[in-house]
């Protein structure tokens, strides 16, 4: 293969928080150390709840009411100091995440993180977890913001890898990461054990569901059966 061609081994692409790990309480405890900060009331837990998996620029804009970008970069700045110390540790991997991803690099598949998560933090996390020696990539979002959209994060992932998106296969928690796929050309598989409802991934177009990780290596599977 030439040093420009594409590659058509199968690939999993994967989100992380409510896909891999539940990072439900350094995420939601973070953004409520920001708002304070700011001076803004901490908004109810299924608002909270909304806020794990999508850019929290976006989700900031939304909380504090604002269309300022400064406000939100003021936001995001007490939201990391907390995060950085202590609410990416407040996190923990899904039963049965491990042994799907063995299943899943088992059977020849190429494993890539695809998280609108920051690089850095993403990093830390699949390490601290042992996810880190099933990945053949991780992919985040960038500090500044221009990978915010997962659609052109997993765009730069595919052309980074040079990989063939038709057989890829995008599996996420959420609206965004089924978006994102159809956008690229990827199938995509929505998992029921995160924050997105049945209703919201099959709305989006998810093309499988897995109810749980042990669900998963067959519902990537029956998608890319010849």
């Amino acid at each position: 293969m030439g040093p420009a061609a594409t590659t058509r081994r199968r690939t999993v692409l994967l989100d992380l928080d409510g896909t891999l790990t539940d990072n439900h309480d350094g995420i939601t405890r973070s953004i409520v150390h920001a708002l304070a900060a700011l001076g803004a009331p901490a908004p109810d837990a299924a608002a909270l709840a909304v806020c794990i998996g999508p850019p929290l620029r976006a989700s900031f804009a939304r909380l504090l009411a604002t269309a300022d970008a400064a406000v939100v970069e003021r936001a995001l700045v007490h939201y990391r100091t907390r995060y950085a110390d202590v609410g990416w540790q407040e996190n923990f991997v899904y039963a049965g995440v491990h042994d799907a991803l063995e299943a899943l690099a088992a059977s020849g598949a190429r494993l890539f993180l695809c998280t609108s998560k920051p690089q850095p933090y993403a990093e830390r996390i699949v390490d601290r977890f042992g996810l880190a020696p099933r990945l053949d990539g991780i992919y985040g979002a960038d500090l500044a913001g221009t990978l915010d959209d997962k659609a052109k994060l997993m765009a730069h992932l595919i052309a980074r890898e040079r990989l063939d998106a038709a057989a890829c296969t995008m599996v996420g928690d959420r609206h965004h990461d089924i978006d994102a796929a159809r956008a690229n050309g990827v199938r995509a598989v929505g998992v029921l054990w995160g924050y997105g409802s049945r209703a919201e991934l099959a709305a989006a177009g998810a093309q499988a569901l897995a109810a749980t990780p042990d669900e998963l290596p067959g519902a990537i599977a029956g998608l890319t059966a010849p």
